[in-house]
C-alpha cells in the first residue's frame, strides 16, 4: 500500500438504487472477481486494468495486490459509483488507483501499457463487442493476460429465474433485449471464443463456473428490495401503475424466503470464467 495521498477527483455522486445497493452487490459478486483474479495470478508490481470497475471493491482489492510498485485503472461509465469508488480509495489512502469516466470499449489508451485486463462482469454490455475487445487487446503489453467473468443464460442463473418466474405471474416481463449488448450478451461459449480470437487474442480459456451467491446478505426484505429495484422486476418500479408492487413484494418474499438458511439467502448462478493473452 502507499503511503501516497489519494487525489479527489471531480465525479458526480447520486444517491441512486445502484449505489445504494453496491454493498449488497458486492457482497453477492464477490467470489466471482475471486474467481478470475485466482486465474490471472496478478503479480506485485504490474500494471492492471479493471473494466467495468463500478464501485471499485475489485479495483482496490488489485491494487493491494500489485503494491505501490503497481498501478490499478479501474474504468466504468458510471460517474456516481465511481464517485463511490474515489471516496473509497481516498478513505483506504490507495495511492495506486486511477479511476476514469469513460467507456474502455472505445478509450483511447496508450499502446501496450497494461500487464492485466480484468473484468468482473463489465464486458457484456459493450455495444461493439469486437471492436471493444480489439481495443482491449491493444492496450495489452505482448505476453499480457486478460481475465473475466460473464453470466451464462438466464435459465441457468437460479438468481433470475425464482424472482423473474415469480414477477411473471402477476404481470408480463419486458421482452429480451435483441441488441449486442446486455447482461446475458456473452451467454455463448462460442461467441465469446469468436469475438476474442477475432480480436487478436491467442490461449483462450472458457470454462464454466457455477456457484451460489448470496442474495441481500441474508436480510429478506433487502432481498426483496434488491429485486425490486436492480434486477429482473426493477422494471415493474417506474410503471405508471403501482397497483401490483404489494403483491409483487409478497410473491418475492415467498421466492426468496425459499432460499434463507442460517448462513443467508443463497441462489445458483452459472457464469464463464474467460482467460486469454
Amino acid at each position: 500500500m502507499s503511503d501516497a495521498p489519494a487525489t479527489r477527483r471531480s465525479f458526480r455522486v447520486d444517491t441512486g438504487p445502484w449505489v445504494t445497493f453496491q454493498p449488497a452487490l458486492d457482497d453477492m459478486l464477490e467470489p466471482l472477481g475471486e474467481a478470475v483474479m485466482a486465474r490471472l495470478l496478478v503479480r506485485r508490481g504490474e500494471q492492471v486494468l479493471d473494466v467495468g470497475c463500478g464501485a471499485g471493491a475489485t479495483t482496490r482489492e488489485l491494487a493491494r495486490i500489485v503494491t505501490h510498485t503497481g498501478q490499478v485503472t479501474g474504468i466504468d461509465v458510471a460517474a456516481d459509483l465511481l464517485g463511490v469508488a474515489d471516496d473509497a480509495t481516498i478513505l483506504e489512502g490507495l495511492g495506486n488507483i486511477t479511476l476514469i469516466d469513460a467507456d474502455a470499449g472505445g478509450h483511447p489508451f496508450a499502446p501496450a501499457s497494461f500487464d492485466v485486463i480484468f473484468s468482473r462482469l463489465g464486458t457484456m454490455f459493450f455495444d461493439e463487442p469486437g471492436a471493444a475487445f480489439a481495443n482491449l487487446r491493444r492496450a495489452l503489453r505482448p505476453g499480457g493476460r486478460l481475465g473475466f467473468v460473464c453470466w451464462r443464460s438466464p435459465e441457468e442463473n437460479g438468481w433470475v429465474t425464482g424472482p423473474r418466474d415469480a414477477a411473471a405471474m402477476l404481470l408480463p416481463t419486458p421482452p429480451p433485449s435483441s441488441g449486442p449488448s446486455g447482461p446475458f450478451s456473452l451467454a455463448s461459449k462460442d461467441h465469446i471464443a469468436a469475438l476474442l480470437s477475432g480480436a487478436g487474442f491467442v490461449d483462450v480459456e472458457i470454462e464454466p463456473h457455477d456457484e451460489p451467491l448470496q442474495i441481500g446478505r441474508g436480510d429478506v426484505e433487502e432481498a426483496v428490495d434488491f429485486y425490486l429495484h436492480l434486477l429482473p422486476t426493477g422494471y415493474l418500479l417506474v410503471e405508471p401503475d403501482r397497483h401490483y408492487v404489494d403483491r409483487l413484494r409478497a410473491a418475492l418474499r415467498t421466492v426468496i424466503d425459499a432460499h434463507r438458511t442460517s448462513a443467508g439467502i443463497w441462489m445458483g448462478s452459472a457464469t464463464w470464467v474467460v482467460t486469454a493473452r
